[in-house]
């Protein structure tokens, strides 16, 4: 009973941090005149991949490399498909309102550089260094982004208000950085509580633990962006909700694999080559008529992208 309430806790725990972390990236942009995407593509998208962070580094040093690895491609996939799929179900996220096609051009960028080097075999200190690399360049050329868009508009903070719910420009700066604290320190946190304690629950029913890697694993260390994005979609602030996943996974295969490489080689599995590699490729080229085509992800995408990942699970567990 104790392991099902500890779970539940962590659940909890990773909704109120979302909706934390959501209002202060919202405010923040508001108050520095950076447009809330940018700011998911950095704070937000850098506090969510935390729990990945985590148990990459962790996996390496306890000599299970492969659960590092298999969690990022499991995350990035359910990033995509159930992270942007389960919110679009609950209320439509208006992609068609964000300019997010460089930003998403990167992502593709970083997860063919990601496919490529991973055909080498193992992910090395070399790996690691073309990986923090390329981190390097996308994080520099988004704060020259946001330069210039502070330089070009001082009243876009202004503007945004009006249509982000619940936003306040005028919001005290301890406050915000409280909401970004508190999100920063509680999805992790919530992860890792409802992790440990569904593995435990798996195991009691007979759940090898390679499945629990691929499948839970990468499923729970997702649930800090679905509780962003969730809350992002229903605050109306489709900027987060995409920001979020496009940042994550570009976090997700540059820094955590880049940065757990430097402490250990990670070698890739032949099943990775063969079939998971290219599930999380698809997944992430599903996004293309949304960026750059301005569509609106409904109701029924949301069906499709949550069914779709539902068979990739099924396709694993057979």
């Amino acid at each position: 009973m104790m392991v099902w309430l500890y779970a539940g806790l962590g659940l909890l725990i990773l909704l109120l941090a979302g909706d934390s972390l959501v209002k202060g990236a919202v405010n923040l942009s508001l108050r520095v005149g950076i447009p809330a995407l940018i700011v998911s593509l950095t704070i937000v998208a850098f506090g969510t991949s935390a729990p990945e962070l985590l148990i990459a580094i962790n996996a390496v040093i306890e000599q299970k490399a492969g659960l590092a690895l298999g969690n990022v491609v499991g995350s990035n996939t359910a990033n995509v498909l159930l992270v942007l799929g389960l919110p679009a179900i609950l209320s439509v996220v208006h992609t068609s309102h964000c300019d997010s096609r460089k930003t998403y051009s990167h992502m593709i960028f970083a997860t063919v550089l990601f496919i490529a080097l991973a055909f080498r075999g193992i992910f090395d200190i070399w790996a690691a260094i073309v990986l923090l690399a390329a981190l390097s360049f996308m994080l520099f050329d988004a704060a020259r982004d946001a330069h210039r868009h502070r330089k070009a508009s001082c009243s876009a903070a202004a503007t945004e208000a009006d249509e982000v719910e619940g936003a306040d420009p005028d919001m005290p700066w301890w406050q915000i950085i409280m909401f970004l604290v508190l999100g920063l320190i509680g999805l992790p946190l919530g992860a890792d509580l409802l992790v440990d304690n569904a593995s435990i629950i798996a195991r009691q029913y007979g759940v090898s633990d390679a499945i629990i890697g691929l499948t839970l694993v990468a499923l729970g260390t997702s649930l800090p962006e679905l509780a962003t994005t969730v809350m992002a979609a229903l605050r109306k602030q489709a900027d987060v909700a995409l920001g979020n996943v496009i940042g994550s996974n570009m976090f997700n295969l540059l820094a955590i694999i880049g940065v757990a490489a430097l402490i250990g080689p990670i070698p890739v599995d032949a099943e990775f080559l063969r079939f998971d590699l290219w599930v999380m490729l698809a997944a992430s080229l599903v996004l293309i008529p949304f960026v750059f085509w301005k569509w609106d992800i409904g109701r029924i995408w949301g069906v499709g992208f949550s069914a779709a990942y539902l068979i990739y699970i099924a396709v694993l567990l057979i």
